[in-house]
């Protein structure tokens, strides 16, 4: 199953030097950019923009968004389009967190946000987050070897736990507890009261249980907090000389009665903490307490590096030889006990199919990428059943935390297998925004017809294969000789006319 990178490098010229990469952190705090120099095969920051947005003030109990907070979103990211308005959109990635995974209709808020920025937007689920987080902390304090490390990131709507070793994360969660939710469910009304705070604790204290056995049975030989909070609390102990910048078991308790002195959120007196992070302190360092109460931590060393910077280094591992999707495709296909051979033939008849029509339906690395998976994965739901296996694989797809994937790629990788066989159902491309609906459609005509040449589950190749591709319609040129000892091929690829119809593609198979 190498096709799929010679495709890749033949379509996306690698990294040069020189070559600049931005990624962008929407946080349910603060919006982030980092803007990269690939310089001898090293990243280089050149440039850094952070702005204070509050996406998660904006949340109401329904998943809307209320209309200040989104203007606010959207004028931060024009500001940020402006800055990478010149960068190749293949080396600018933007990812949205908790905040937009909790809206009920993210498209409302995605559509107008990408147009402000002039880039795509992914939405990453809370694991995928906690993964790109430890990349970045990783690369920015290379970890010992054969050591684990523990990082806590907390951010404005979640706070994700991770156990890493070298630059690859072991264990990760995500708890839907953040400096700006918390601050929000817990102080509301603005006050704040000793009777209050153990109240809450308590309950903040119950999220982090859920996996505190296996982490502390994993163990880990230092700790790490990234992300602003962590930062604001770290510099908070130094201010007050109870450390160096640390956070640790015994400045906790001192900074917490500290900032409890304050009846009022507003009237928070803490030595070295900025007025824009005072409204939300109280938040953020609940959770602190509540994690290194649960987790039996000591101490604390502040990171400088957090989901930005991972995002900047996934970049270079996408579409190399060391892409975090493959390994995690590759699991995948080991634990649904996959028949390799089968989706090995699938694949590369796939992507023969893919290479002949590529220009012409204006598909480029990433949608090789994405077909050469879901070529690998279509037969996941038999794992589950034979019956409708299609419709099983698609949901386990689509609702599992996939290493590597955002959840528009999980929802593109899902469509596919969703429509690989039988009939497509008018809700299967639902999920998609509009802007990855037509590749999605012109690649599942791929997928369908390549699993439909390999019903057969032959070794044997096929000796003429000829595609071409004019607006919406697909002629396929098949040697008449081989589809003749095929009956029930070539009643498939009739049939088949129906099924790419319903995709919006007209088919018509030939012989010669």
């Amino acid at each position: 199953m190498s096709a799929a990178p010679v495709i890749a490098t033949a379509l996306a010229p690698p990294l040069q030097d020189g070559d600049l990469l931005a990624a962008v952190d929407m946080g349910s705090n603060s919006f982030h950019m980092v803007v990269a120099r690939y310089t001898l095969g090293q990243l280089r920051i050149v440039d850094r923009l952070r702005e204070t947005v509050r996406l998660a003030e904006g949340l109401d109990g329904k998943g809307g968004l209320n209309a200040e907070v989104r203007q606010r979103a959207l004028e931060c990211l024009s500001r940020f389009g402006q800055r990478v308005r010149d960068i190749p959109p293949q080396r600018v990635r933007a990812v949205a967190t908790n905040t937009v995974r909790q809206l009920a209709a993210p498209q409302a808020f995605l559509v107008p946000a990408e147009t402000a920025l002039g880039h795509a937007i992914e939405v990453v689920s809370g694991r995928e987050e906690a993964r790109l987080v430890y990349l970045g902390v990783a690369h920015a304090q290379p970890p010992k070897p054969e050591q684990l490390r523990l990082v806590i990131d907390i951010g404005g709507g979640s706070t994700e736990c991770i156990i890493g070793s070298g630059f690859d994360a072991i264990e990760r969660e995500s708890l839907q507890v953040g400096c700006v939710a918390s601050t929000r469910r817990f102080f509301g009304n603005g006050k704040l009261s000793k009777k209050r705070w153990r109240e809450a604790l308590t309950e903040v204290s119950a999220e982090f249980q859920q996996f505190t056995g296996a982490y502390r049975s994993l163990g880990w030989h230092e700790a790490l907090g990234s992300s602003g909070t962590n930062k604001a609390i770290g510099e908070i102990c130094a201010a007050m000389k109870l450390t160096k910048g640390a956070v640790t078991a015994e400045a906790l308790p001192v900074v917490r009665d500290r900032l409890l002195q304050a009846e009022r959120i507003e009237d928070i007196d803490l030595p070295g903490l900025s007025g824009e992070r005072r409204p939300i302190i109280a938040g953020g360092l609940l959770i602190l307490e509540a994690a290194f109460d649960v987790l039996g931590l000591q101490r604390m060393a502040v990171s400088k590096a957090a989901l930005r910077e991972g995002v900047l280094y996934d970049m270079l591992g996408r579409g190399s030889a060391d892409d975090p999707r493959d390994a995690s495709v590759a699991a995948l296909m080991q634990r649904y006990g996959i028949d390799l051979q089968q989706a090995a033939r699938v694949e590369d008849t796939a992507l023969a199919l893919f290479e002949q029509v590529a220009e012409a339906w204006s598909l480029d690395a990433d949608d090789a990428r994405m077909l050469a998976w879901a070529a690998r994965l279509h037969e996941t739901g038999l794992a589950i059943a034979h019956s409708q296996y299609q419709v099983h694989g698609a949901y386990v797809l689509e609702n599992s935390d996939i290493s590597g994937f955002s959840r528009q790629e999980q929802q593109v990788l899902a469509a596919l297998v969703r429509t690989h066989r039988r009939g497509v159902p008018k809700s299967a491309f639902d999920a998609l925004p509009d802007r990855l609906l037509l590749s999605a459609r012109r690649k599942a005509a791929l997928l369908r017809l390549a699993v439909s040449l390999h019903r057969a589950h032959e070794a044997d190749p096929i000796p003429r294969l000829e595609l071409t591709a004019d607006g919406e319609r697909l002629d396929l040129v098949l040697s008449r000789s081989w589809i003749d000892a095929r009956p029930l091929l070539r009643a498939d690829l009739i049939g088949e006319t129906d099924g790419l119809a319903a995709l919006g593609v007209t088919f018509k198979p030939f012989l010669a």
